[in-house]
């Protein structure tokens, strides 16, 4: 893992050249791919830093997604807005992920979980839009740090208790009583807050919408992702009082949802859609993860790589359309299919993409997460089919009053699309129904 980090340092001293990082970034994501194998159970293991399986796909995505971002963000480089500094943050924020991602200690994972923060609020601060990126980036800021206190509290707690931080030596503690449930609260709040789960998920709209294209596509493909994958290193913690509480989760996570879903219904803004939608998704992904069976484990963690890439490259879709007619608005941008017919087709194949329709990752995930919640109760069966309903409702609903109806006066003509803005879009749409071939490199 070392020797990946040590390479993007090195792209760092290059932040005038993005060509250079640009293709470094590319390349260090094959170098990845093929130097890492896909039968280990623990890999690459030494200064703190390891893979298992979970940890290679999460830091892959976070590379690949990365690549992307950079060559979306083409026009900080043709407007010279401080590119130089975009790339250094970018860098920064992509060494930040993969340590979280490949921490073999507790500690080490908190802080570069927490470290994670700085460039995403820099990106957000920096380059974002409206002046109201100060009020979002505020919401971020202290949802974040209030959460995340506690499983500090409680990560030091644990070491006193159990002597080290280790991840591969750590048993479950004893968390009955009280202060058991208490110490599971603390600890697992910090990431339903980043996933993000419903009821503590109005800092993501806010950030979403005030956010530059690179930072929706990061928060959206990797930094919610980072939730998900905090649940699953600390719930082996507290395997009694996990199975006690996963009503309660079960029950926020597949209302939630399906409450989110009607409030995608009624949003005007297409970044503000796309960030509800997230939310509902994540709804699902919380139920496998806390009901801890073998399909909703996996049914989670090959949703958050399916949603990673989709909204991803649904949020690269909503910046094409906000430099073609300055504006965000559903109201405004509609009828884009009569100027930029080639783009229709990409809004619609990364549409059925996030109804998870086949051969997406999204279908594949949702029916494990789906078996999953079902196996523990019949009783979900409403929340469930709404949430799904509802799903397909607000897609079509984004779709067709997107590229149907009158359009926009002032708008007489535009660019119906650039070769690299297809070849973003391609490179999201192409892993996301392609992997589904070989679905057991997605299997734990």
């Amino acid at each position: 893992m070392l020797k990946f980090i040590f390479f993007l340092i090195v792209l760092m001293k290059y932040g005038k050249e993005w060509r250079k990082v640009q293709s470094g970034v590319f390349l260090l994501s094959f170098l990845f791919g093929v130097n890492c194998y896909h039968n280990f159970n623990v890999y690459s293991l030494g200064f703190m830093l390891g893979m298992d399986y979970i940890s290679y796909i999460m830091v892959y995505l976070s590379l690949w997604i990365m690549s992307l971002v950079l060559l979306s963000s083409q026009k900080v480089k043709s407007y010279d807005n401080f590119s130089s500094s975009f790339l250094i943050v970018n860098l920064l924020l992509l060494v930040s992920l993969i340590l979280t991602f490949s921490s073999m200690d507790y500690l080490l994972f908190y802080i570069s979980f927490e470290a994670s923060l700085i460039p995403t609020l820099i990106l957000i601060l920096g380059w974002g839009y409206q002046p109201e990126r100060i009020q979002a980036g505020v919401y971020m800021l202290f949802y974040t740090l209030a959460f995340s206190l506690p499983l500090l509290g409680s990560l030091i707690f644990f070491s006193y208790f159990s002597g080290s931080t280790v991840i591969s030596l750590s048993s479950p503690v004893d968390s009955s009583g009280w202060v058991g449930l208490f110490w599971y609260f603390a600890t697992i709040l910090a990431f339903l807050v980043k996933l993000p789960m419903y009821m503590v998920h109005l800092w993501l709209p806010k950030a979403h919408v005030e956010a530059p294209v690179a930072g929706s596509m990061i928060l959206a493909g990797v930094l919610l992702k980072m939730g998900g994958y905090g649940l699953i290193r600390v719930l082996i913690l507290f395997q009694s009082v996990k199975l006690s509480m996963s009503w309660l989760w079960v029950s926020i996570g597949v209302l939630g949802g399906a409450f989110i879903s009607l409030m995608c219904l009624r949003q005007v803004d297409v970044k503000s859609l796309i960030a509800y939608s997230s939310v509902a998704h994540m709804g699902l992904v919380l139920c496998g993860f806390m009901l801890s069976s073998l399909w909703g484990v996996e049914g989670g963690v090959i949703v958050m790589v399916g949603h990673g890439l989709c909204s991803s490259g649904l949020f690269c879709l909503a910046n094409i359309m906000y430099e073609r007619t300055g504006s965000r608005s559903l109201l405004i941008s509609k009828g884009l299919l009569s100027f930029m017919p080639s783009m229709g087709l990409w809004w619609f194949l990364l549409s059925v993409s996030n109804m998870s329709s086949p051969p997406t990752l999204n279908l594949l995930g949702e029916i494990s997460l789906i078996v999953s919640v079902l196996g523990w109760s019949k009783l979900t069966m409403l929340g469930l089919s709404m949430l799904a309903f509802f799903s397909a409702a607000y897609t079509l609903y984004m779709y067709s009053l997107s590229q149907h109806g009158l359009f926009y006066n002032s708008l007489y003509a535009c660019c119906s699309g650039k070769v690299q803005e297809y070849l973003v879009l391609f490179f999201h749409w192409f892993p996301l129904n392609v992997i589904i071939l070989n679905s057991s490199v997605m299997m734990i």
